[in-house]
């Protein structure tokens, strides 16, 4: 008998997204409730920056989960939920909790999507823009090896 180890997302991996995240966000100066979910949707790590909407909290962990639940960005839905589109209500699915504002995107380890990363405050763009930055740096981080 043989077994298969699938990649995971861990807390480590976590902070690392969380933190560059967070750092876009400040550049760019608009502060985000950011939220990073395992591949299974449950919660790893979340921020509110000073100064973020109240209102974005739920939001960017639906982003988040939606993402890592559906296994493709948030920004994949904006031409397909008009009324009559193809996906329309989908946003109802899920308790509701299925997003289609730009912002969620999910990370990916060895080709396996390990889980997502959910931010909301600004414009979607900003939102996109900012999860992006935190993908990029845990992405990065999976390819070092840690010394022995």
């Amino acid at each position: 008998m043989s077994t298969k180890t699938a990649p995971v997302l861990t807390l480590d991996g976590a902070r690392i997204a969380l933190a560059a995240a967070e750092a876009r966000a400040k550049e760019i100066k608009v502060p985000m409730n950011i939220a990073i979910m395992d591949n299974a949707c449950h919660l790893l790590a979340f921020a509110r920056m000073e100064g973020a909407k109240i209102t974005s909290i739920n939001i960017a962990i639906d982003k988040a989960f939606t993402a890592a639940g559906h296994r493709a960005p948030t920004s994949i839905y904006k031409g397909n939920v008009y009324p009559g589109g193809p996906a329309y209500g989908i946003n109802h699915s899920n308790g509701g909790r299925f997003m289609t504002i730009a912002g969620g995107i999910p990370i990916v380890k060895d080709g396996v999507i390990v889980g997502a990363i959910g931010c909301s405050t600004g414009m979607p763009s900003q939102d996109e823009d900012v999860a992006n930055k935190g993908v990029e740096a845990v992405e990065k981080s999976f390819g070092i090896k840690a010394k022995l």
